[in-house]
């Protein structure tokens, strides 16, 4: 029997819907949800344990998973079966992360696991975007102790107008493609990119979004009462002690304050602190300690961020010294290493980025197989964060979560600063040598100055700029804080990052983790980003102003060549051997394509020097050769033959032709010895297809001066000879003249 089926639609207003579905699947699970929009079908479930973990976080894992049957496809591969998770699939993975994991109380440590699988694929559908609302609306059918319903919308904009989960297609044409995460009241999460759009036009894509998710908020929690609300589960609280608290907080308070207000160095800070703390500790036995270690620590780290909260609300000063709107010191450098195609140094404060650019054909295109998406980035970004440049010692286990969405912030950031035209497939890797703040940023600097060490001819420069936000909602006073810290990462009230050029913004990633947060505020705080933006831009363009006419000696140079589709075969030749033959002769890589609209080939030649991409243009431009009739060719004579001999066109090697031994000259030619030979170098003139042999036809004396007294031949008179008719009598021997008397031979057998 068919258990009963609970479901709600939520209508997009322009004739889309997405249900939410639960009842039929997964119902072992905390909570289960199908959430369908057309054919794209996501499966959801959570389950939460019991007992809590002995930790001081929220050991929350959130998997989101595309089977590769949901488009009718196999997975790529020796093994056919679904592997690690792609880079698109970690990247959805983080943007559902990010708006759940603030939203579960602070002493619930219980393990977590969120799971959100692609089991049916529409073309339509971006299924990313339903992620966030899958996730939350199985967490409200369950016990989990979690603040409010939230979901997650994409808005884009098409022809000024904005459109909230646009297909792929649609998203193609909009200058808009942003993600925003909310709840009912607040905005928690926001990334994407856009295309060099004002401030106040990213805040209204921001509420139209958020006007769309209250709808999808109000959704689950219809669903949840109808389906039956579950009893918040009861879990053991953690310990507190409230007089303990104020004890600690009186004595770290003004000593930590003090030294925030010296404006020292991270290391010297870090040390000062560590010291309060330890003489804190010193005032309890062992056995306190024993007892309650753990919440001194804790009270510990309250009171330290307090202190240093108010030292920015109070004063407008921060840890090293600076005011808020004040950009650490910068220095740049490019064309630092000499091998790469293009490098540079960005180092902000504490933070120093490492970038490099290579330069490739279209064979060196990341390739994208996803079941929701199959393409390929001719513009791609690494970005890698060593245990080094931290000062940690810990063991490398691949790249990260976080490297994977750093990277992807950073090249979203540049890559509508890379010309369509650009012949290159371009990697940029960020290699973070010293991190205090935003390396993500000092990612999409350094990258900037290194494509255009490189010489690739990039639009507009681009500088990005990590803010902060400490605010204090009893009394409305509040602090944007420009180029943040480590350490105010973690102490304030929003964290964004945004890049952009000088006419506006390409990417931005914010995560806001105060309720309530007015759009007033989100516009101050993204102007004062654009003055910090503006300055770091300025840096940037004193070190490099506009990108390297030319790529450096030793970078390969790319030459593209368009032919006809019907040349593709014989530049490639049988088996490949004409290419493969010209890439070793000639030194350089060569890919051909075919244009899908005109099937035109596409060739892409990329060497180091001009010899031999020279040398390759020249082999195409024998191949595409097409003498014209009446034309005059240089030729050489590369074999003799008895009857003629063959040359060769000197302007397409390789293109031969025979010269008949009756065109070599006007007198009679017994030897082609006697007026040509090998390697001889003459011009001849082309006649275009010979209507009696069928072949081409060049002549060496059409463009002799005839001989004094030459008598040419009489043409050959069919007559002359009595011809076939009259001489030999034939028109009395045709069959209609045949003797009447003649027997057949069938006849004759009788007789």
């Amino acid at each position: 029997m068919i258990p009963k089926v609970f479901r709600e639609v939520i209508d997009l207003g322009d004739g889309r819907e997405i249900s939410i579905e639960t009842g039929k699947l997964a119902k072992q699970a905390h909570g289960s949800v199908v959430v369908q929009s057309g054919k794209c079908m996501l499966l959801c479930t959570v389950v939460s344990n019991y007992e809590q973990k002995d930790l001081d976080f929220l050991p929350l894992t959130v998997d989101y998973r595309e089977k590769f049957a949901a488009a009718g496809r196999y997975p790529g591969g020796f093994f056919k079966r679904e592997a690690r998770p792609s880079d698109g699939e970690v990247l959805t993975m983080r943007l559902v992360d990010r708006v759940l994991r603030p939203l579960f109380p602070k002493d619930y440590h219980s393990e977590t696991q969120v799971m959100i699988q692609l089991m049916s694929h529409d073309d339509d559908v971006m299924p990313d975007a339903m992620a966030g609302l899958a996730a939350s609306a199985a967490i409200q059918l369950s016990d989990f102790p979690f603040e409010c319903a939230i979901s997650e919308a994409r808005v884009g904009r098409v022809n000024g107008e904005f459109i909230i989960n646009p297909t792929r297609s649609q998203l193609e044409e909009s200058d808009i493609d942003m993600m925003i995460g909310a709840s009912a009241d607040s905005v928690m999460m926001v990334e994407g990119e856009m295309d060099e759009i004002s401030e106040e036009e990213m805040t209204e894509a921001i509420k139209f979004a958020h006007e769309a998710i209250k709808v999808q908020c109000a959704a689950q929690l219809r669903l949840a009462e109808a389906f039956g609300k579950k009893e918040t589960r009861e879990y053991p609280e953690e310990r507190s002690d409230e007089d303990l608290a104020k004890k600690i907080h009186d004595m770290a308070y003004d000593k930590v304050y003090a030294i925030a207000k010296a404006g020292s160095s991270k290391h010297e800070r870090s040390t000062a602190f560590s010291e309060i703390k330890e003489e804190i500790k010193a005032t309890f036995s062992e056995e306190e300690l024993e007892d309650f270690g753990g919440l001194v620590s804790k009270y510990y780290r309250a009171a330290e961020k307090a202190a240093i909260r108010d030292l920015t609300l109070n004063e407008g000063q921060r840890l090293d010294g600076r005011k808020t709107d004040e950009i650490r010191p910068i220095w740049c450098e490019i064309d630092y290493l000499p091998s790469v195609h293009g490098s540079s140094i960005f180092t902000r404060g504490e933070t120093q980025a490492l970038a490099t650019v290579t330069l490739g054909t279209s064979r060196d295109a990341n390739q994208v197989d996803m079941p929701s998406y199959e393409g390929e980035e001719r513009f791609y970004l690494h970005y890698n964060f060593p245990p080094f440049c931290t000062g940690e010692a810990r063991p490398i286990r691949g790249t990260s979560r976080r490297e994977v969405g750093h990277g992807n912030l950073a090249q979203r950031a540049l890559k509508g600063m890379i010309p369509e035209d650009c012949p290159y497939t371009v990697r940029v890797v960020s290699e973070v040598l010293e991190s205090n703040g935003s390396s993500s940023m000092a990612t999409v600097c350094s990258g900037t100055m290194a494509l255009m060490d490189a010489g690739v001819q990039m639009t507009k420069p681009v500088s990005g700029i990590a803010m902060g936000l400490i605010s204090d909602g009893d009394s409305g006073k509040y602090a944007v804080l420009s180029d943040i810290l480590g350490d105010e990462d973690h102490l304030g009230d929003m964290d964004f990052k945004v890049t952009g050029t000088a006419d506006g913004i390409t990417a931005c990633q914010m995560d806001i983790k105060v309720k309530g947060l007015t759009y007033e505020i989100l516009v101050n705080a993204l102007k004062q980003a654009r003055d910090g933006r503006l300055h770091i831009l300025e840096k940037i363009t004193d070190t490099i102003a506009k990108p390297n006419a030319e790529v450096k000696e030793h970078a390969p140079t790319m030459v593209t060549r368009r032919i006809p589709n019907e040349f593709i075969g014989a530049l490639i030749g049988p088996g490949g051997k004409v290419i493969q033959e010209m890439q070793k002769e000639t030194e350089t890589t060569i890919v051909i394509n075919e244009d899908p609209v005109t099937e035109e080939g596409i060739v892409e030649i990329l060497g180091v020097g001009k010899k031999g991409i020279n040398a390759v243009m020249a082999k195409i431009d024998a191949i595409l050769f097409k003498p014209e009739v009446g034309s005059i060719y240089e030729v050489k004579v590369i074999k003799m033959l008895d009857f003629g001999a063959v040359v060769e066109y000197m302007d397409a090697p390789g293109n031969e032709v025979l010269l008949h031994v009756s065109e070599l000259a006007w007198e009679r030619t017994e030897n082609v010895s006697d007026v040509v030979n090998m390697g001889d170098v003459f011009d001849v003139k082309y006649f275009g297809i010979d209507s009696r042999t069928r072949k081409e036809k060049v002549s060496r004396k059409a463009i002799l001066p005839k001989p004094e007294g030459f008598k040419e031949r009489p043409p050959r008179d069919n007559n002359s000879r009595g011809g076939r008719d009259n001489n030999r009598g034939r028109d009395n021997r045709g069959r209609d003249n045949r003797r009447d008397d003649r027997k057949p031979r069938e006849n004759k057998k009788e007789d």
